[in-house]
């Protein structure tokens, strides 16, 4: 089954890797932090050996991005993601894995889920299968 785990983090602390961002990692101590980046690096390893990791990315900053919308057929950019959160999508992985039990623990896993979200959604073919 694969999943899409979206990574989400708090545009004011806007930077990757995303979970070094956060104030409270920003508060830990050196060798903590660098044991935050040993284990998402041991992760995605682990995630790419298993042949699980289907591919990822991070995403710019937010201020970056654009909204579009169609109105009156025509088509209308706005700056910005436009969401009512505080919290904004970072990155995402697309993993190939047994079941959503397997995707909920490869994403709790990510330091990132620590500080923010990371969200666990399946992914569904054009004819709506779960894939």
């Amino acid at each position: 089954m694969r999943h899409l785990l979206m990574i989400y983090t708090n545009a004011q602390t806007w930077g990757h890797p995303a979970f070094l961002r956060t104030p409270q990692a920003l508060a830990m101590q050196e060798d903590e932090r660098a044991a935050l980046t040993a284990q998402a690096e041991a992760l995605i390893q682990e995630i790419v050996e298993s042949g699980e990791l289907v591919g990822g990315e991070a995403l710019a900053d937010p201020a970056d991005t654009r909204t579009i919308r169609v109105r009156g057929g025509a088509p209308v950019a706005m700056d910005g993601p436009f969401v009512e959160a505080k919290e904004h999508l970072a990155a995402y992985f697309v993993v190939d894995c047994e079941s959503t039990e397997r995707a909920m623990e490869i994403a709790a896993r990510f330091p990132d889920a620590r500080f923010a979200a990371v969200e666990v959604r399946p992914v569904m073919s054009s004819s709506g299968e779960e894939m």
